[in-house]
């Protein structure tokens, strides 16, 4: 399994970033994936959830700001951020979690950084 995200930088709060996710290794269509991040010196925080019947889930903190979305013809989601905020400044990792045999395994993405600041 291979998760490779891309998309982050740095942008003006206000701001709009587009984070992309492309996976392998498994049958992408069949699974949910998911988006999490890590902000400096905090821990791990869900960030939004879509699953293989495209529907969604999104932590409040992002909710009305943030879109999930998948492309099962290219193996790929995608995470639409708007009114991008300083406390969104974090490390954003794709994930998926995948059951082998009776062992649940989270495979992750090397993670993209977003910095917003003026």
């Amino acid at each position: 399994v291979q998760l490779q995200a891309c998309g982050g930088g740095l942008v003006q709060p206000g701001g709009s970033l587009r984070l992309s996710c492309v996976a392998s290794g498994f049958r992408f269509s069949s699974f949910a994936m998911s988006w999490l991040r890590q902000a400096p010196g905090k821990g791990l925080e869900s960030v939004s959830d879509i699953m293989n019947d495209d529907r969604t889930a999104y932590a409040d903190s992002v909710k009305g700001r943030f879109t999930i979305s998948r492309d099962n013809a290219n193996n790929t989601i995608f995470l639409r951020m708007n009114s991008l905020k300083p406390e969104d400044t974090a490390v954003y990792y794709c994930y998926v979690d995948i059951l082998y045999g009776l062992d649940q395994v989270r495979n992750w993405g090397q993670g993209t950084q977003v910095t917003v600041s003026s």
